[in-house]
């Protein structure tokens, strides 16, 4: 499991003082960088190397994110198919869950333009992090 700590920004609250639903998909992406540094250790960021591409999110808050205090963020990988992945993440604050979520990521050739099988050296490094 990786584990990001992110701690809220001003900005980053709603007018009830919870921390917006809408910051938690960019809190899970930090949390996946992990991840993608298996794919591109560099992160280039270029077309002709970067390999991934996102494919579904889904969300469930399951209790309420607050600005005073971090937010631990904790991802798996919770499934590893011939072509995609799926992270599962979590994100916590004062020891308790508070929001849970899934990203598929397929392995993708940009030139190409179609899905290609994950390489099998980095299918055994997410294995690692399968729960």
């Amino acid at each position: 499991m990786f584990i990001t700590t992110v701690s809220p920004r001003f900005g980053d609250i709603d007018g009830l003082g919870h921390i917006n639903n809408t910051v938690l998909a960019a809190w899970f992406e930090l949390g996946r960088n992990p991840l993608f540094r298996i794919f591109e250790p560099n992160l280039d960021l270029s077309y002709e190397t970067w390999s991934l591409i996102m494919a579904h999110t889904d969300y469930d808050f399951v209790g309420q994110l607050f600005f005073q205090f971090d937010v631990e963020i904790r991802t798996s990988v919770s499934k590893i198919g011939t072509k995609s992945f799926t992270v599962y993440q979590e994100a916590w604050q004062k020891g308790k869950l508070c929001t849970k979520g899934n990203a598929v990521i397929v392995h993708y050739d940009f030139k190409a333009k179609q899905t290609t099988p994950i390489p099998e050296d980095k299918k055994r490094i997410l294995e690692q992090y399968l729960i």
